[in-house]
């Protein structure tokens, strides 16, 4: 489950990549082309309407996850240089450390402290560059999409799955509560869509099917079983994939610092995915009896 899980990350680590190669100067109109036909997609293969709150649990975490990550990912990438932006957002697993522990009583260990550490500080050892002046809404963006994301995960793992729904039906209405975000955000920040040409198509296809439609079900599909440290911990193999394909497709260089930083994210991700010792008396309900589904991570295969 861990290993189908990461594969999602490793897939939105090639976004960069598309974006800069083959996508036209439209960030806001990439996220709609990103979100909106994947969310479509995804419910016409499992169509499925969901009944009672889940509609507006649905359309709250796609808001999260989707519309308001990416809208704040638009606003701190276009502010802040690419380095400075992904070691904010990597802050999601402290974000989602403190959350759990609030909503889902999940407590903070000092591994999972000191495993968060290692993995932001991987993640700036191997994107950050040099020093320059920070924008300071660039940052607030950043650190905005750390905490959208971080909330969105950890509602997800309260929340559960929508009873009778698949993964790939709740994925669908995330993507498509986003892009109802998205669309107005789009249109008022940079007009009509932009004109594609037959690369930038092929570009939108992987982008739309594989590093969204496919990534998103995986990731919200293991999320139902693993913890939601776990999975936070998993995303640092963004910024790892968007490093080595820059290394390998594009020529950048890798430096020693770079080489330690990629070391300490594997390191991280790996020592992260071990999970806590279940408690039985208190990792199934609470004081009040209630059962909550997902709580306790199963073992990890």
């Amino acid at each position: 489950m861990v290993l189908r899980t990461a594969i999602a990350p490793v897939l939105w680590g090639s976004t960069y990549l598309v974006t800069t190669e083959f996508l036209p100067p439209s960030p806001m109109w990439i996220a709609v082309l990103r979100a909106l036909p994947a969310g479509l997609l995804l419910l016409a293969i499992r169509p499925g309407m969901p009944s009672g709150p889940w509609l507006g649990r649905l359309f709250a975490l796609g808001g999260l996850n989707i519309g308001v990550f990416f809208a704040l990912l638009f606003v701190s990438a276009t502010r802040l240089p690419g380095g400075v932006a992904a070691t904010l957002g990597a802050a999601q697993v402290v974000v989602v450390l403190g959350l759990a522990a609030l909503w889902l009583k999940e407590p903070v260990t000092l591994r999972k402290a000191a495993v968060a550490v290692a993995g932001i500080a991987g993640v700036s050892l191997l994107v950050l560059r040099g020093s320059q002046a920070l924008d300071p809404i660039g940052v607030l963006a950043g650190l905005g999409t750390a905490v959208s994301l971080g909330a969105g995960l950890v509602l997800t793992r309260k929340w559960g799955a929508p009873p009778g729904m698949t993964a790939l039906t709740a994925t669908g209405w995330q993507l498509l509560g986003g892009s109802i975000l998205l669309v107005p955000l789009a249109i008022a920040t940079e007009g009509a869509p932009p004109s594609l040409d037959w690369v930038a198509v092929g570009g939108f296809v992987w982008l739309t099917l594989i590093s969204t439609a496919l990534a998103y079900v995986l990731f919200f599909s293991g999320l139902r079983r693993l913890s939601a440290g776990q999975v936070s911990l998993l995303g640092l193999a963004s910024p790892l994939t968007a490093t080595v394909l820059g290394w390998a497709a594009l020529d950048q260089t890798l430096t020693g610092w770079q080489l330690a930083g990629a070391a300490l994210v594997l390191g991280a991700v790996v020592v992260g995915q071990r999970p806590s010792r279940p408690n039985a008396r208190s990792s199934d309900s609470d004081s009040s009896g209630e059962v909550h589904r997902f709580r306790t991570p199963e073992r990890v295969v």
